[in-house]
């Protein structure tokens, strides 16, 4: 148990046995009154994000989450196989669990694995990922200034939008949170 000024990003709660993770809080102390705590809270394993307030000092269940550092391998079609990387165990997560993050893994690609009671309830990825683009237009002449974008399909699959520049083969890195082009990755 915990209380309500405990809160901090990445902490998973139990409330009414439903699993929340704690994406934004912020306390606040209002001139009459009593003070309380704001906060976004995401389910772990809908992905449904709703705002809560906690009175300050109110006890909340902190649930037990044992994240573990694993090497994804490949995907068998039944599942995700991941290696943990300190007793080489071999998982296989549905794509339920791995959910949004399948659009950036590669083979051996790290990964953080969420486990709760020894479940596997979610796949957490670097900030961002280096992946190939496979396929793009070419650009046209001219079109080598900046604030122009094109669709461009990665080596997983997924799509992004693209400075017109870019051509097939080039690397570039992916913000997983959001799916944004960051930048041009140069060997």
């Amino acid at each position: 148990m915990a209380t309500s000024n405990d809160l901090k990003n990445g902490m998973v709660l139990n409330i009414e046995n439903q699993l929340w993770a704690v994406t934004e809080f912020q306390h606040v102390k209002p001139g009459k009154g009593a003070a309380f705590v704001r906060s976004k809270l995401k389910n772990v394993l809908t992905g449904k994000v709703v705002e809560k307030t906690f009175n300050a000092g109110v006890k909340v269940e902190v649930a037990n989450v044992d994240k573990r550092d694993m090497t994804y391998l490949y995907n068998d079609g039944d599942g995700f196989i991941f290696m943990d990387k300190d007793n080489f165990d071999q998982v296989s997560l549905p794509e339920a669990v791995v959910g949004d993050a399948v659009n950036y893994l590669l083979e051996n690609q790290e990964a953080t694995v969420a486990l709760h009671e020894g479940n596997p309830i979610y796949v957490e990825l670097p900030a961002s990922v280096v992946l190939e683009v496979t396929y793009t237009e070419p650009g046209l002449q001219g079109d080598r200034s900046s604030g122009g974008t094109k669709p461009a399909t990665l080596e997983t699959g997924l799509q992004v939008q693209v400075p017109l520049f870019l051509e097939n083969n080039t690397k570039v890195r992916v913000d997983t949170r959001t799916g944004d082009y960051l930048g041009r990755v140069t060997d």
